[in-house]
């Protein structure tokens, strides 16, 4: 019907909408501000209204980017891993220093992490690189070095921050996209060995804090008022919300300001202390939505750049979700990855929108392919 009724120019991009993914981002990020309000103690300043004002603005953005064909990002995918780059030696030189780690470009109206952007930057670049790449060169040594390249520089300049959790990310991220290539996957378990003997080299040239988190992570009751006391004050906190919370602006533990960063990295634990796990099966069911409608759509791209970027990009907004509800649940060691669309801040939040963008953009292309019997023009 919405559809029908618009300007004939508007109708493919309308039909082509994916309304219940727009619903489901809707609901979280509206959720979100409702535990933020209550996480300021009942108080819109200075963490909901300030996060939707940014969500209103970059939610127009998403739906601007999404009309752009799938070709614009092909054709300026190493363009945009380059700036990308730029800003994150900018960062080394110039970064504003936050809790121990330079890791924001201060622009004014808002700080950037120009790490969450290479989230997507690269798997954008790999995606061309592969889409370009002779099949038959595909699994050779020679074709795997710049792609291990354009992953580990900007890997290891976010690792010099130091952000480990970030680097994580941006390198999975990078070998997502190999996978869907067609990489072997010895080659994988090849990397995987290597990696499991180096990592007690690699543990002693953490930096303490980070050595800290993996032991606590092991034993987390080793230093409940120390290094511990983030981990143990979420387990408190989601165990005594129970199965339906302690109810909406009844959160002691958050109130109290028992638990570290309850408005970005711990809200889960927040949230979960006074919603309880029905709060958290109802985002689980939303962040499940868009997955899965990520996945239907690079599984059902057109050409091989769609598909890689559709697929990485998903993988990228999993290991987001993943990762923070396993460190809140002390499942995984603390590391600095807010929960997309929920935690407050602008940088992950434009990442994730943008991230939708285009995936909105293949099942444009997609639907436009389906409906006009068209073949994808790159």
């Amino acid at each position: 019907m919405v559809a029908q009724a618009a300007d004939p120019a508007l109708r493919p991009w309308l039909a082509a909408i994916p309304w219940r993914v727009l619903l489901a981002i809707l609901l979280l990020n509206g959720f979100g501000l409702v535990v933020l309000y209550s996480a300021a103690g009942g108080s819109i300043k200075p963490w909901a209204l300030s996060q939707g004002l940014k969500f209103a603005v970059i939610f127009i953005w998403m739906l601007a980017l999404s009309r752009l064909p799938m070709d614009f990002w092909l054709k300026h995918a190493w363009l945009i891993y380059f700036c990308v780059l730029a800003l994150l030696f900018g960062v080394e030189l110039v970064g504003v220093i936050k809790k121990g780690g330079g890791r924001w470009l201060e622009l004014g109206v808002m700080r950037l992490q120009p790490s969450e952007l290479m989230k997507i930057a690269i798997v954008l670049v790999l995606a061309r690189y592969y889409h370009q790449l002779p099949r038959p060169a595909l699994r050779t040594i020679p074709a795997l070095i710049p792609a291990l390249l354009l992953t580990l520089v900007p890997g290891a300049l976010v690792i010099l921050q130091p952000d480990l959790g970030t680097a994580t990310s941006i390198m999975a991220g990078g070998a997502i996209v190999m996978f869907l290539a067609g990489l072997p996957l010895r080659w994988f378990g090849l990397v995987a060995l290597v990696g499991a003997v180096a990592l007690p080299v690699a543990f002693n040239h953490l930096h303490g804090y980070q050595r800290k988190r993996v032991e606590i992570f092991l034993n987390p009751e080793a230093d409940p008022l120390g290094a511990g006391y983030h981990i143990t004050q979420s387990k408190i906190a989601i165990g005594s919300g129970g199965l339906f919370g302690k109810g909406f602006l009844n959160g002691s533990q958050a109130h109290l300001e028992y638990i570290p960063e309850h408005q970005t990295d711990f809200i889960l634990a927040t949230m979960m202390e006074e919603w309880g796990v029905v709060g958290g099966v109802f985002l689980l069911t939303c962040y499940g939505v868009v997955l899965a409608w990520g996945m239907s759509v690079a599984v059902t791209a057109k050409s091989t750049f769609a598909r890689l970027t559709a697929g990485g990009l998903t993988c990228t907004l999993f290991f987001y979700v993943a990762i923070n509800m396993l460190m809140v649940l002390g499942l995984a060691p603390v590391v600095g990855i807010p929960l997309p669309l929920f935690s407050y801040g602008g940088s992950a939040m434009l990442t994730v929108l943008t991230l939708v963008a285009i995936l909105m953009s293949v099942a444009r292309d997609r639907h436009r392919a389906l409906v006009g019997g068209l073949a994808p023009a790159y």
